[in-house]
């Protein structure tokens, strides 16, 4: 066999070799999307919740908000769409049954992992501009609005994470089940 067919051979391997790595590569990115965290279920009580307060608790090492929000907070997540990054969350990590402007099973309650999606810090709630309620980083100033959808002005690359959860009875939330 010559050294010019033998070479052409090596080629056409390697080629070959290189279509099934990306093929294989390909397959493994579509089956394993990222998904909402979940496991480990922790009910929480809300009932004495009220309008416009904030629980925090902790599940799985990280702290969960659960914010219980006013009729004028749910009025107020909209009109401001062009200033925010992704504001139909199509980006977003959150069980398929929040992707909804309120980014939540029922609008008054909101559930979303307290960590800013820039570098992991705890955003805090505060009062925004024009009494709009947001939450803002303080250690990089990104800023998310009270569906936890981020503003562009910021580092902040996506939403908050909602994890998944489901809600039992109008009282109780059970994390990390959907």
């Amino acid at each position: 066999m010559s050294a010019g067919r033998v070479e052409r051979r090596r080629l056409h391997l390697a080629g070959g070799l290189c279509v099934l790595g990306a093929g294989f590569g390909a397959a493994w990115h579509v089956t394993t999307r990222p998904q909402p965290p979940a496991g480990s279920p922790l009910p929480v009580e809300v009932g004495d919740l009220a309008p416009g307060r904030l629980r925090t608790v902790e599940w799985k090492g990280r702290s969960v908000w659960l914010l219980r929000r006013g009729a004028d907070e749910i009025a107020g997540l909209s009109g401001y769409e062009s200033e925010l990054a992704d504001p139909a969350s199509l980006h977003s990590l959150q069980p398929e049954a929040c992707r909804n402007p309120h980014r939540s099973l029922r609008p008054e309650l909101f559930v979303a992992v307290g960590q800013c999606t820039h570098q992991g810090c705890p955003p805090a709630l505060r009062s925004g501009p024009g009494d709009r309620s947001e939450f803002l980083c303080p250690c990089h100033t990104s800023k998310f609005d009270l569906a936890g959808r981020v503003f562009r002005m910021g580092p902040a690359p996506a939403n908050l994470v909602v994890p998944e959860y489901r809600m039992e009875g109008t009282d109780r939330v059970v994390i990390g089940e959907s």
